[in-house]
């Protein structure tokens, strides 16, 4: 029968002659210059991969910190540019009515030959047209009517009657079958009234300010 070799044992500890104990210094290893330049490249790649992982984060975390920052302002801007559109409308209303009173002080019956060239066929079968104004309009108006009606081919009769209770440029036509009025200042009411009314519908919900922008 044969015998196994037995390992002899050894002691990785070393004891001095004082009972002392240190350990068994190991010996050093030496590279090859190929293994130092593998480990240096591999060291730097990791170093590099660390560092792109880092500017990375902090791309993100900036992105979002960006993000943030635009989710508040962009209420902000919408309401910013909601007043300007009340502003600009508000300005653009102001400057029609300024046209619209110069237009009437220079051409105060413009509006009534309009009128009844606009109504041509409902008072064409009429036997006389009525046409009430306020003091100042009436004056003149009766040979502008007769001229504006007979170019119309208005065979009826035309008489003009003044109403002191009527504002200024306000008058009403009365044809028997109808009647039509014209009021300046109730003209431009229920214009700055639908106005105001589309722009409350509109809201902050209008057109975006840069267009594609609200993707």
């Amino acid at each position: 029968m044969a015998e196994t070799a037995h390992t002899r044992f050894t002691f990785d500890t070393t004891f001095d002659q004082t009972g002392g104990v240190f350990a068994t210094p190991r010996p050093k290893r030496s590279f090859t210059a190929e293994e130092v330049e593998v480990i240096s490249q591999a060291s730097r790649a990791e170093g590099e991969h660390a560092a792109l992982a880092s500017i990375a984060q902090r791309q993100a975390d900036a992105l979002a910190e960006i993000a943030h920052a635009c989710g508040q302002a962009l209420p902000k801007l919408a309401e910013v540019a909601h007043l300007h559109r009340v502003g600009s409308a508000e300005l653009a209303l102001a400057c029609a009515r300024a046209i619209a009173a110069e237009a009437l002080d220079r051409f105060p019956e413009a509006p009534v030959r309009a009128a009844l060239e606009a109504l041509a066929r409902e008072i064409e079968a009429a036997p006389r047209l009525a046409v009430t104004a306020d003091a100042e309009l009436a004056q003149g108006l009766q040979a502008v009517l007769e001229e504006t009606a007979q170019a119309s081919g208005y065979p009826g009769a035309v008489t003009v009657r003044v109403d002191a209770n009527l504002a200024p440029h306000a008058f009403t036509l009365d044809f028997g079958d109808g009647s039509a009025s014209f009021d300046p200042v109730a003209a431009t009411e229920r214009v700055t009234q639908a106005l105001h009314a589309a722009l409350a519908s509109e809201g902050l919900h209008a057109e975006p300010l840069i267009p594609g922008s609200e993707s």
